[in-house]
């Protein structure tokens, strides 16, 4: 079974940002008013007539000296989300940005086709557990997914067995990760509040529906349920709670534990599986085999490298873990299967590759090659389903599948629809049927079954969505950044497009902590395309699209070749007759958020308006708040001299400046982000404000605050119809006409 490697408090690939700009003549903007200006910021200036009426914010000068360079920092003040004048100033802010926005022309067009795209019945992969089948499905017009579970076969009706839409009144209650038992008897789940990634464990019985009122776990924020074969227990990932003194906020991480939980006993009392590495840059998970054989621990050193350990159960639990991998600058993820270790990783191939373990001989000599490093690919994926390899590769991010035996000898290719992007065969590893996922931005997503042994596949579900793909043409197309390396981006237009600059591009970026950005089917898109214009996916260096090296060339020091990347794809979407600068609007949030602050700040000729999600902005004191210490790994720290300066050269914040000309700027925070601490949207959304203010060229800049959300946004259907309409109605208002 695959041990839980993967990072559970990963940066999230979500919501957006718009921007556009650069040519001489300005955009006059709908939100610009000429009423009064109120505010106690300096840069105002009283020989010019003030453009937009922000809510008042008060400047209290701030400086700091780090390696004999001095940063200013005016707003500090805000970085206190408790304090009442805070809570105030940001109750004034939301309230302006969401005046502005429901007076923007076309918005309730927006909304309506919104839902029309978003009230859809949608499916999940199902996962097989004893005699159960375990979906998620949400119905048509249902604000959320619930947890579906169905008797005897994949293709039968399910009953619901766990539906967040009870959890509260008010639809605030979430559901994060879920994990049926072997035999299928019971369910663990997490619940959280306001899709926050804090979270309380729960253990439900599928046969009654019913919760267990002693199996409750606090602190399981980063879960990872792992059951037992007999399904009496599990092991999971144990938080405590930040008291400010003995655990911080910024230091929790690293206090981090195994634990293991035996069914029906006061989870207080919960044995230690792995003690807490104390170090705030770690992730720690553990996993137990689907034989009860072999517990995996893994220590996480961000998104570059982990270590993993491993014991044989059957010596009882006192028995000494074992280095598989540690101190080696790779990643590993581990599945166990009779007595055996299936170990994709990229140590030593940084397009990865896939090894055998004997773990009577884990020594890294002794490991026997059975997938090969790709040449001109990256190994994307792997999962052992039906006694078989599923490998995913990825070519110029372009998906195949090939199915190979457990000796490394390819069988087949699975047949995929059309170019686009699928998933590995998933299921379990005794299991003679499995299902893969298959999307691309015409073509909305499937599920197909997989009949292990034979190949043949046959569909299982298939979105339906109120559009029609056909009349919508994708190219891939290449950039040369700024030190010559080729970046490839995708753009979605009509079939009738043509190329004479007038149409408006929503261009969305991330650029970082190995994700990937394939093609997928975006419903999201659809109504800017059906307004004419082009939807553009870029992939900047910092993902994984072509293995650990395109990762590594994007993080820490070498984070500016990002920005660089995504500047020359904008340059040459204008020079090729795509669109213009002041039609483009640029978008991303999280990491994606600090590509578009960054690009806000360093190259705003080329773009017109950003929309910035709940956004890293100041780069110097990221890691003081929320789970910033564990991205260390991937930005670096200005208490370190050499990241200091790479940081300092770019941190947004830090480089908003006066009297320039800047795009219009929606910047959207969410009121529960326990990632991402909402404290660099207020710093700055009020710098740039300020600016504004002493730019009469300048856009507008509004916050909006998302209630009830973490930083995936809020779980309802209804939140996420009237976020993305005042998103691609401000982008649509604020670009050229």
């Amino acid at each position: 079974m695959k041990a839980s490697f993967s990072i559970l408090a990963s940066l999230a690939v979500v919501s957006s940002a718009v921007a556009c700009g650069g040519e001489e003549k300005a955009v006059v903007s709908p939100i610009a008013s000429a009423g009064p200006t109120v505010t106690a910021a300096p840069t105002t200036s009283s020989a010019t007539p003030p453009r937009f009426d922000y809510p008042a914010t008060r400047v209290a000068e701030v400086k700091d000296v780090l390696f004999g360079t001095e940063l200013s920092d005016p707003y500090r003040w805000l970085e206190d989300g408790k304090a009442p004048e805070v809570t105030t100033w940001l109750s004034a802010q939301d309230a302006y940005a969401r005046a502005k926005l429901a007076a923007l022309p076309g918005r309730a067009e927006l909304v309506a086709r919104l839902k029309e795209l978003f009230y859809v019945e949608s499916r999940g992969v199902p996962q097989r557990a004893g005699k159960r089948y375990f979906y998620s499905k949400r119905e048509a017009q249902k604000e959320k997914s619930v947890v579906y579970v169905s008797d005897g076969s994949a293709t039968a009706e399910g009953r619901v067995l766990i539906d967040p839409q009870t959890f509260a009144a008010d639809g605030t209650g979430s559901l994060g990760g879920w994990e049926p038992s072997q035999d299928g008897k019971y369910v663990a789940y997490l619940k959280k509040a306001n899709n926050s990634d804090e979270a309380t464990l729960f253990v439900r019985d599928v046969a009654t529906g019913k919760d267990s009122t002693v199996d409750v776990i606090e602190g399981a924020k980063y879960g990872g349920m792992s059951w037992t074969p007999k399904g009496d227990g599990f092991y999971y990932t144990w938080l405590p709670p930040a008291d400010g003194k003995t655990v911080t906020v910024a230091d929790r991480p690293g206090f981090a534990e195994l634990r293991f939980h035996k069914l029906g006993t006061d989870p207080k009392k919960d044995a230690t599986a792995h003690p807490r590495t104390g170090d705030a840059k770690t992730f720690l998970q553990g996993e137990l085999s689907r034989d009860g054989h072999w517990l995996f621990v893994v220590i996480e050193h961000g998104w570059t490298s982990s270590d993993v350990f491993y014991k044989d159960m059957r010596k009882g639990d006192k028995a000494p873990f074992v280095p598989l991998a540690v101190g080696q600058k790779a990643k590993y993820s581990v599945t166990a299967y009779k007595d055996r270790f299936y170990v994709r990783t990229d140590d030593g191939a940084p397009n990865g590759r896939v090894v055998r373990v004997d773990p009577k001989k884990p020594a890294r000599d002794a490991w026997e090659v059975l997938v090969a490093e790709p040449k001109d690919a990256t190994l994307d994926g792997m999962n052992l389903v039906g006694g078989q390899l599923s490998i995913g590769y990825l070519k110029d991010v372009q998906t195949r599948i090939e199915m190979r035996d457990l000796d490394g000898k390819v069988l087949r290719d699975v047949a995929l629809p059309t170019v686009g992007t699928a998933s590995v065969v998933q299921g379990n590893p005794e299991d003679a049927e499995g299902f893969y996922t298959f999307t691309s931005f015409t073509y909305p997503t499937e599920i197909h079954a997989l009949d292990v042994k034979s190949g043949k596949s046959q569909l299982h579900y298939r979105l339906k969505v109120p559009v029609d793909p056909s009349k919508f043409a994708v190219e891939q197309l290449f950039a040369t950044s700024k030190d010559g390396t080729r970046v490839p981006y995708f753009v979605v237009h009509a079939k009738d497009f043509k190329k004479d600059g007038s149409a408006k591009a929503l261009v969305y970026g991330y650029g970082g902590f190995l994700a990937t950005q394939k093609p997928g089917f975006t419903s999201s898109a659809y109504p800017w395309l059906e307004r004419g214009g082009i939807y553009v996916v870029t992939n900047l260096r910092g993902g994984a699209e072509y293995g650990e090296a395109w990762h590594e060339a994007g993080m820490r020091r070498k984070k500016q070749n990002v920005f660089d990347d995504l500047y020359a794809i904008m340059e040459k979407l204008a020079a090729d007759g795509y669109t213009k600068a002041d039609r483009i609007a640029l978008r991303g949030a999280s990491n994606g958020g600090l590509l578009v602050a960054t690009a806000v700040t360093q190259r705003p000729d080329l773009f017109a308006v950003g929309l910035c999600g709940v956004p890293l902005v100041d780069m110097v004191r990221f890691h003081l708040f929320g789970s910033g210490k564990t991205w260390v790994e991937e930005y670096g720290s200005s208490e370190d001299a050499g990241d200091f300066a790479a940081i300092a050269a770019y941190s947004p914040y830090q480089h908003v400046v006066p009297g320039k000309k800047y795009p219009s700027l929606l910047v959207l925070s969410a009121d529960a982000d326990d990632r991402v601490d909402p404290m660099h949207a207020r710093k700055f959304a009020a710098r740039m404000q300020a600016a504004s203010r002493a730019t009469p060229a300048s856009g507008p800049v509004l916050l909006r605050v998302e209630k009830h959300s973490g930083h995936g946004g809020a779980d309802l259907v209804s939140a996420s119809v009237e976020k993305l309409a005042d998103e691609l109605a401000f982008a649509l208002a604020e670009t050229a006409k």
